[in-house]
């Protein structure tokens, strides 16, 4: 058995899970902190800490950001302090937790999960995942390949970002009722639909736990439905990456 322990780090809470990365199975509860105000770099690296010694953990990690990332280097910094702009994330984890670190966009390490042991395993052609909770992150795979770092829910659409419109922290800021909030989410739908294309848009998140509330509420002429692993898809995800590590 292969482990690695997988760090889902969101606007909101850094989450963590030991996973067989062979299976894909959780080895343990997946742990949750809340994300430091302000989650500078230093901060989220003295949680995640908490969160090795809890789990007397040993050997390489695999960590999502809500970020683009480039080469290992932090290009962007989506719902967590701007001084992680322009770190090279790999060797600060690596650094900081003594231990062995690969760094992914978080909703790229989600789809990597959905796609090998989700509902996309085994699709061909455009799939696209859309993880909806304090922003919207996105991953989008060609025949099983990642396009890295679409972070479609940043574009501009109704005058703002994506996500200020249509993610989950949107419809709890604004009291939306479900079917409200799944319209603004079917009208992004379309929008992305005339960019990608894609041929099944899967729905991650915590929100995905909720699907039968609008499921009735999508018009875009693609098939939709919720991710398989739901909420726990980063933290599985940004463990498989780092197979690399072994």
């Amino acid at each position: 058995m292969r482990e690695v322990l997988g760090i889902d780090i969101g606007g909101t809470g850094v989450k963590c899970a030991i996973i067989d990365i062979d299976s894909g199975k959780m080895l343990t509860e997946r742990f949750k902190e809340a994300t430091p105000q302000p989650a500078t770099p230093e901060a989220v690296a003295d949680v995640i800490k908490k969160q090795i010694r809890l789990l007397n953990w040993s050997g390489p990690i695999g960590c999502g950001l809500p970020s683009v990332i480039r080469k290992g280097k932090v290009a962007t910094a989506a719902n967590i302090d701007d001084a992680w702009i322009g770190l090279p994330a790999n060797r600060f984890f690596s650094d900081a937790l003594g231990h062995p670190t690969v760094v992914l966009n978080d909703a790229d390490a989600a789809g990597v999960a959905e796609m090998k042991i989700g509902k996309g395993k085994n699709k061909n052609g455009v799939v696209l995942l859309m993880t909806i909770g304090t922003g919207i992150g996105s991953a989008l795979f060609i025949d099983g390949k990642l396009v890295p770092n679409t972070e479609f829910g940043h574009l501009r659409f109704k005058g703002m970002a994506a996500e200020k419109y249509c993610s989950n922290s949107a419809r709890k800021n604004e009291g939306l009722e479900y079917d409200v909030w799944a319209e603004r989410l079917d009208e992004f739908l379309h929008h992305l639909n005339r960019i990608c294309s894609p041929e099944l848009i899967l729905l991650g998140g915590g929100i995905s736990k909720k699907f039968e509330r609008y499921a009735d509420c999508f018009t875009v002429p693609i098939k939709v439905t919720p991710a398989k692993l739901e909420n726990t898809a980063g933290v599985i995800g940004a463990a498989l990456a780092a197979e690399v590590l072994l």
